[in-house]
């Protein structure tokens, strides 16, 4: 499929660039989106809480006091979770919430979302990303003459510069990737997609 490629000031170059039907044009798999952030989501999670059992706290393990004829409650030992200072029953401890999605899943996946973004009219295209200087006013200036101000945007390209990463980083809502390091996460969380041309050849030979 055919569009066309702007400048990055936001005037029109006058040219079009193909995109991949495999890659920007399939029936978008929705489970496997789902798997694919819901795995990438559980893989950021550090899993360090962590609690102590009775076992762990400090304290003698001696029965405070006789089972009976005190008139109070009857207790074991002063690590018991019922009791200030004890141990905790049922708590966290340090685990591991990862979990692995295939290969080709993952590619579905990410194909899924570029082909749900193409279908929303949500990805532009241009030709290079042209920055002098890595001004974040430079980078508010490209957003907005391109019409996506104000929309939670990643930009792919296919050897983001040391300017673009400066210019992009202090914009909210923007999030400059490497092309073939964008992730399902962040293609879901994302309004609109920017991309140069040599980005799109990334994503073909990537995912075509």
């Amino acid at each position: 499929m055919k569009v066309d490629v702007r400048k990055f000031d936001g005037s029109a170059s006058g040219g079009q660039i193909d995109l991949k039907k495999e890659v920007f044009g399939i029936e978008p798999h929705e489970n496997a989106i789902y798997l694919a952030v819901k795995a990438e989501m559980a893989n950021r999670r550090q899993g360090s809480a962590s609690t102590l059992t009775r076992g762990d706290v400090a304290g003698s393990g001696v029965k405070l006091f006789r089972q009976k004829g005190t008139g109070r409650a009857r207790v074991g030992d002063a690590g018991s979770p019922v009791r200030y200072g004890g141990g905790v029953a049922f708590g966290p401890h340090p685990r591991s919430y990862r979990q692995k999605v295939n290969r080709k899943v993952s590619g579905l996946a990410r194909k899924s979302m570029l082909s749900k973004l193409q279908q929303a009219k949500a990805i532009t295209v241009v030709e290079a990303f042209d920055l002098a200087e890595g001004k974040t006013r430079l980078m508010a200036q490209a957003v907005s003459a391109l019409g996506l101000q104000g929309r939670k945007l990643v930009v792919l390209a296919g050897a983001p510069s040391v300017e673009l990463k400066r210019a992009g980083r202090n914009l909210p809502g923007v999030r400059v990737k490497r092309a073939r390091d964008v992730s399902v996460r962040d293609l879901w969380l994302a309004d609109s997609v920017l991309v140069d041309k040599a980005g799109i050849k990334e994503l073909h030979a990537l995912l075509g």
